[in-house]
């Protein structure tokens, strides 16, 4: 258990940590020359069960809140520190109103410098505590009156610690779920063992010779900077795995220098690492405070940065003392972030606390933010349960999921979100790099789009053979990735509801027919595009060479190709379905053989020049048969492919 210790400068938070735990946690020549902490201190110890209790000792004075809030938001327990001389003072005050902010709710009150007052005023200090508690989610925290000097209490106050961290430690989960995420509060160099850096693992595990990525970083290197943990410290001892909840030290090795780490950045296993600039949030603003309006500037304070920010609010102008709302967080540098992560606003000058707040939904979208639908999203993501608002995102998408972005945003482990797509009874569909899930009734419903689409085109146009893929696509949704519209068109034509002439899809009972007059002319015209199927004469040679007016082949040329006999290539070159089939073949042979389909490997299997080549590759390109990849034409898909090599 992490217990961070919180209160009023000069209440004796240090000298406290020292008694329980026998460790001077403030580290630094100025600390001990002026007798009062600036930056973070550190301290462990040994429980009787082998495991270890650590504390955060954090700065009191008002002007290092910053510093406060580096530490504050990786600890499990609260540890108030009040003397009973003072009672409860501004920056008692401010620290309580900064845990309450980001949801702290179990800890302990140490009444300090007992031995200096008399009995009635530990009584009203007591007192003073209890007014001071009520109403925060702290309130009815036990309340240890000692003396850190003599020891006074100390040995009730460990006693309670030690019971809350055994409790803790029986119901923690284990498996440490999530992927691995610690937020940096301190980076060093060790002679022998280089560049150091802690903090406390939010979530998943690490361990020695695990690679991770340390992100966002400030000086250009997008994506992070990948490195490999040589060794690590857990809860300041020698180990091979840290998790969720330990205070970890971990040894890193790669092409970086101390420069480059500072407090605030991440270290994340690499699946994690997508820096943001704006998340969407719900916030909370405290009673005692101002009412927050729209673009308000900030201090955000996340894990362990200080960012500068604006707010957008998604609902009104403002929000009320005391009330909750959801809003956009528009940040000034990049961050880390999941969903479920606390943090803190303050204001423009760093000196009241503006609002508190969760993290909602870090990949939000650009437009229709305050929709109804948009903001019943927001709702749903409040819940801890990501089923529910998967369940509803699915509902609300008509072109899928991006199951990624969903696992990233909640920061699921590959096991965790397996099992929950396969709870949800999604359709998943793998295009490129991105898993997309479809409901069962949104995988229907785009199904019974495309099929209606095609009987409109057929009504429009009975006399074409029906529909090119890409187009059909773009009338189905324009918005849907060619690979879910691949496996949903795969999934209507083995259902016998759609069905595939070469490059044309179409309903099963459609058929295109030519009337008699075409018909005539176009068997007296084949002969002449059958001679040289890959490099077929021109228009106005065929019109020519057939003594028949150029229009008038022109048009049936046309009526030809939408009736899907001739495909137009190229510029006034028209190739026969035949023509077009076998060509498809070759490039699927050049597919299957070498990966990929090149201009100068179809002209020598077919002849003739390489720019003829050029004009059937970007021909398949452009009706989807193959995609361009640099100077490489690869097949789209094994569906494509079979439409083109059984008809």
């Amino acid at each position: 258990m992490i217990i961070g210790t919180a209160g009023h400068i000069d209440h004796g938070k240090t000298t406290l940590v020292k008694a329980l735990t026998g460790v001077d946690a403030d580290r630094l020549p100025q600390e001990k020359a002026r007798g009062i902490t600036l930056d973070l201190g550190y301290a462990y110890v040994p429980q009787a069960d082998g495991s270890v209790l650590g504390f955060i000792d954090v700065p009191g004075h008002e002007k290092l809140i910053h510093n406060m809030l580096a530490g504050a938001t990786g600890i499990d327990f609260v540890l108030l520190v009040v003397a009973a001389d003072d009672g409860p003072m501004p920056q008692t005050r401010e620290h309580l109103e900064l845990l309450d902010l980001l949801g702290l709710d179990r800890g302990a009150v140490a009444l300090t410098k007992c031995d200096a007052v008399d009995a009635a005023r530990i009584a009203a200090a007591r007192e003073e505590i209890d007014a001071l508690l009520a109403a925060t989610r702290l309130q009815g925290s036990p309340v240890f009156a000692l003396s850190a000097t003599n020891g006074a209490g100390v040995a009730e106050l460990r006693a309670h610690l030690d019971t809350a961290a055994a409790h803790q430690a029986r119901s923690a989960d284990a498996s440490s779920p999530g992927r691995f995420r610690l937020a940096i509060d301190r980076c060093f160099t060790l002679p022998g063992i280089g560049s150091v850096v802690t903090g406390t693992a939010g979530a998943g595990r690490v361990g020695a010779g695990d690679t991770v990525v340390i992100a966002p970083t400030q000086r250009g290197n997008y994506g992070g900077i990948r490195a490999r943990v040589k060794s690590l410290h857990v809860q300041d001892r020698p180990a091979q795995h840290g998790q969720a909840g330990e205070r970890c030290a971990l040894a890193l090795a790669g092409d970086f220098e101390k420069k480059d780490i500072e407090r605030g950045m991440w270290v994340v296993e690499p699946a994690a690492a997508s820096p943001l600039k704006r998340f969407q949030a719900e916030l909370r603003v405290p009673p005692t405070q101002p009412a927050l309006r729209h673009w308000t500037p900030v201090h955000l304070h996340l894990g362990a940065a200080d960012i500068t920010a604006r707010v957008a609010l998604l609902e009104g102008a403002q929000i009320a003392p005391g009330a909750t709302a959801l809003a956009e967080i528009l940040l000034d540098r990049e961050t880390l972030a999941v969903r479920g992560d606390r943090f803190v606003l303050r204001d423009a000058a760093a000196r009241r606390n503006v609002a508190g707040g969760r993290v909602l939904d870090c990949f939000p979208p650009a437009r229709h933010k305050r929709s109804p639908a948009r903001l019943a999203l927001l709702a749903a993501l409040r819940d801890d349960d990501p089923a529910l608002s998967l369940q509803l995102q699915a509902g609300q998408a008509a072109t899928g999921v991006d199951l990624d972005r969903f696992a990233a945003n909640w920061n699921l482990a590959e096991d965790a979100a397996a099992a929950l797509w396969r709870a949800a009874g999604l359709r998943l569909v793998r295009s490129s790099e991105d898993l997309i899930g479809f409901s069962a009734a949104g995988w229907q419903a785009l199904g019974e789009r495309l099929l209606a689409a095609l009987a409109t085109e057929h009504l429009r146009a009975p006399d074409m053979v029906g529909v090119e893929r890409e187009r059909l696509r773009r009338l189905t949704l324009p918005t849907l990735a060619r690979a879910a519209f691949d496996a949903l068109a795969a999934e209507l034509l083995a259902a016998g509801r759609l069905a595939a002439t070469r490059a044309w899809l179409h309903l099963p009972a459609h058929r295109a027919s030519l009337n008699a007059g075409d018909s005539e002319l176009f068997a007296a015209l084949q002969p002449l595009l059958a001679a040289q199927p890959f490099g077929p004469p021109r228009v106005r040679d065929v019109a020519r060479d057939s003594c028949t007016a150029e229009e008038e082949v022109r048009q049936l040329f046309r009526r030809l190709a939408r009736a899907g006999e001739l495909y137009p290539v190229a510029h006034d070159h028209y190739f026969t379905a035949q023509a077009v089939a076998q060509l498809a073949a070759v490039v699927a042979e050049l597919d299957a053989a070498q990966g990929a389909a090149r201009a100068a490997d179809l002209r020598d299997r077919i002849g003739g020049g390489r720019k003829v080549a050029i004009h059937i590759l970007e021909f398949f390109d452009r009706i989807g048969y193959t995609r361009r990849v640099r100077d490489e034409h690869v097949l789209r898909s094994t569906v494509a492919t079979h439409a083109w090599l059984n008809n």
